[in-house]
């Protein structure tokens, strides 16, 4: 019998999983080019492995790392990076044949330590979202670096006039938004460090940032350009299929691109016209699905939208397949701006834009609430700035001048 070819991945530990994971990268939409050089880097994994008597069970992070470093200096020119042996890494440990990767060592430095249990306390003790989490995790970091000598947090000085200085600083280069952001973390993370004993009671002693409600105007496209940004999806190819119909919900029916990326192919009732959204704190409501949207988002089902398990309705255009996710929209959104030769928008905008058009067509505030799924008719009324028609009737006529 003819003995097979190391360069096919079939001798030493990892030979048994070779073929299946080959059938695993195809079925993820991986060409067979991609397929074919994975392939030789577990025969090359799994030969260094064998020359070691290593087996799968033994394979650490750091002798991954060891590996790849010989790979570089054998002069191989692809797969050099820990990034490149992710899809094998991932099936063996999905399999059981490696080891999970260890917990990351405990924090060390200073900052990090008390990061860590402020981190415990927004989670265990508020119940703060994860974003947010972060976004306060953050503000903290940047705090608390600037009263670090050497590996020493010292906080027994801290006061008031430290925490002006922070927030102007801060301040002076973000907007209201970013600034309102930035004032609320600090003050959580007065309260903790005070709550904690580490200093005094200095939340308080925070300022306050000074932005008014409904003091900035929605800014929608020019009218035509949301039909440029849909005309120019190439709708020949199943990327330009599917990023019509994203455009199409985006435009048509002022859709998040959360809210996008959320949407299943069960969601849509095809006999009363109507689409479930999964909006803002959990929340499903049905819309009115417009003729031509509902059209955009069948041609892609039916002709585009890769055949795999998942019931999301759009799926990556890359390998590996798989859902959707709220970047893919943001990405599409900007790919079509590019198309036509107009700066980048948000999705946001285009939100902004499905109001507006709304409003040229003579639906009224409460109307365009209701398919923006606003919970309050304040959060609406922003769009009154943009009311021409409605804003004519307010108008008083300009002493002494023509009636």
């Amino acid at each position: 019998m003819k003995k097979q070819s190391s360069a096919d991945g079939r001798t030493g530990p990892l030979a048994s999983y070779a073929e299946g994971f080959a059938e695993e990268l195809t079925q993820a939409g991986y060409s067979e080019h991609t397929v074919y050089q994975h392939s030789l880097l577990v025969a090359h994994l799994s030969r260094w492995m064998e020359g070691r008597r290593l087996e799968p069970a033994g394979l650490t992070a750091d002798l991954v790392d060891d590996f790849l470093r010989e790979r570089r200096g054998a002069g191989y020119r692809a797969f050099r990076t820990a990034r490149g042996l992710v899809p094998l890494l991932c099936r063996l440990r999905g399999l059981g044949a490696i080891p999970q990767p260890t917990d990351p060592p405990p924090p060390t430095g200073a900052v990090d330590t008390l990061l860590e249990r402020y981190r415990e306390h927004l989670v265990r003790e508020r119940g703060l979202a994860a974003v947010t989490v972060v976004g306060y995790e953050a503000v903290a970091r940047r705090f608390l670096g600037a009263h670090v000598a050497g590996d020493v947090l010292d906080l027994s000085a801290l006061g008031g006039a430290d925490v002006t200085r922070f927030v102007l600083d801060e301040c002076r280069r973000r907007s209201g938004g970013s600034a309102k952001t930035t004032v609320t973390g600090l003050r959580s993370l007065l309260r903790f460090l005070h709550l904690s004993g580490r200093a005094g009671s200095l939340a308080d002693a925070v300022p306050t940032i000074a932005r008014w409600r409904l003091d900035s105007l929605p800014r929608g496209l020019e009218s035509g350009q949301a039909t440029l940004l849909l005309d120019s999806c190439d709708l020949a190819s199943p990327v330009g299929r599917r990023d019509r119909a994203m455009l199409s919900l985006l435009v048509r029916l002022g859709l998040r691109a959360g809210e996008v990326a959320a949407l299943e192919i069960d969601d849509f009732d095809w006999h009363r016209g109507e689409v479930v959204i999964r909006g803002k704190g959990d929340r499903r409501e049905r819309l009115p699905l417009p003729v031509d949207v509902g059209e955009a988002v069948a041609v892609y089902i039916m002709d585009g939208r890769p055949s795999l398990e998942s019931r999301r309705l759009f799926m990556r255009v890359r390998a590996p397949m798989g859902d959707a996710s709220k970047s893919s929209v943001q990405r599409a959104v900007r790919q079509a701006c590019d198309r036509v030769g107009i700066p980048w928008c948000g999705t946001h905008r285009l939100r902004h834009t499905a109001a507006t058009e709304m409003l040229r067509s003579g639906a009224s505030l409460p109307e365009v609430g209701q398919v923006l799924r606003h919970q309050s008719i304040a959060t609406t009324a922003i769009y009154a700035k943009v009311d021409r028609v409605g804003l004519r009737t307010l108008a008083r006529p300009w002493p002494g001048g023509a009636a």
